[in-house]
């Protein structure tokens, strides 16, 4: 997923909008402060000239003075301060309003990509692949436990559908309320369409809204895209590493519909040792049972990830024929 040209103008397009709002709000607030204490804007003139003096100075190889146009800037400051206070002003209120202070709206710290870039990135991503309208339908406040039975039960655990359900959904919701301070990770396993997917959507949603990088992919789909940037001879799609390692959550969908290989087991197997050691969370669904997974892949990742992520296994009929006997409810 390199941005194309496109796409990064588009990024880039919205922190110029940024940086000329954050200008035009400055300007505003500068010009009704300024009219209710002319002092402020003697201050700002005198600082700025003394400033340029400074500067000059500093050209020039002049140090004589300097010293005195530090103490004139410092005391001009100090009065600007207490004239702010006494007016009941914040003493940031003449300083341009970042939404990202990091970068201060330019995408970029130094050479390098602000995380609020990142995130536009994944999230410009996740709108052009339509995720958005999904996420919009399935989310916990449309999960329902109508389509899972009182009857159906859990050999292992003697809960029926309905309570693993309900299990699983609590899993999820502490997932989300303490993501941020809890490292952990989720295997959901179980037939097809018992919900495995859709309760990922869920947490994706909830994690997205509190402005964490979230990246969704299908199994197929991020293994085609590690054979890309491993084979490729071309520099630029290689940068995609850096998603997949460091995004805060990567969910993996439908582990197990891939053409598995020897290159997929060890994609695999590096991606999720390489999660767990930057302790970024992961989220993994698989149709597969417990028991064929080790020979799919490999004894070596099916260890580390029993030993990683809580394990979370939904059972009952397959929700998507339910619905249409339902009539598509």
């Amino acid at each position: 997923m390199p941005l194309q040209n496109y796409q990064y103008d588009t990024i880039m397009r919205e922190y110029s909008r940024r940086q000329a709002q954050s200008r035009y709000d400055l300007e505003q607030r500068r010009s009704a402060v300024y009219g209710e204490i002319p002092r402020l804007q003697d201050i700002d003139q005198e600082v700025a000239s003394l400033s340029a003096s400074k500067a000059r100075a500093l050209l020039g190889g002049r140090e004589s003075g300097l010293e005195d146009l530090k103490s004139s800037i410092a005391m001009l400051s100090r009065e600007r301060a207490e004239l702010l206070a006494a007016h009941h002003y914040p003493g940031d209120y003449l300083e341009p309003h970042y939404v990202c202070p990091l970068c201060q709206d330019t995408g970029y710290i130094g050479s390098q990509k602000c995380t609020c870039f990142k995130k536009a990135e994944i999230e410009l991503l996740y709108t052009q692949s339509n995720l958005n309208e999904i996420l919009e339908k399935e989310n916990f406040d449309h999960f329902s436990f109508d389509y899972y039975s009182d009857t159906i039960t859990n050999d292992a655990t003697g809960l029926s559908a309905r309570e693993t359900a309900l299990r699983a959904y609590n899993t999820a919701r502490s997932f989300v309320r303490d993501f941020d301070s809890r490292f952990q990770n989720l295997f959901f396993y179980g037939n097809t369409g018992v919900g495995k997917t859709f309760l990922s959507h869920c947490i994706a949603g909830e994690l997205l809204k509190s402005a964490h990088c979230v990246l969704y992919f299908s199994a197929f789909d991020l293994f085609d895209l590690l054979a890309q940037s491993t084979f490729s001879r071309k520099a630029e799609s290689t940068g995609e590493e850096h998603f997949i390692f460091d995004c805060d959550l990567l969910i993996i969908d439908d582990l197990g519909t891939e053409l598995t290989n020897s290159f997929v087991s060890s994609q695999l197997f590096l991606c999720i040792n390489e999660r767990i050691m930057r302790k970024k969370s992961t989220i993994i669904s698989t149709n597969l049972k417990l028991e064929d997974f080790s020979d799919t892949y490999s004894e070596r990742t099916f260890s580390r990830i029993a030993s990683n992520y809580q394990m979370v296994k939904l059972i009952g009929k397959d929700i998507r024929i339910e619905k249409i006997f339902l009539g598509g409810k």
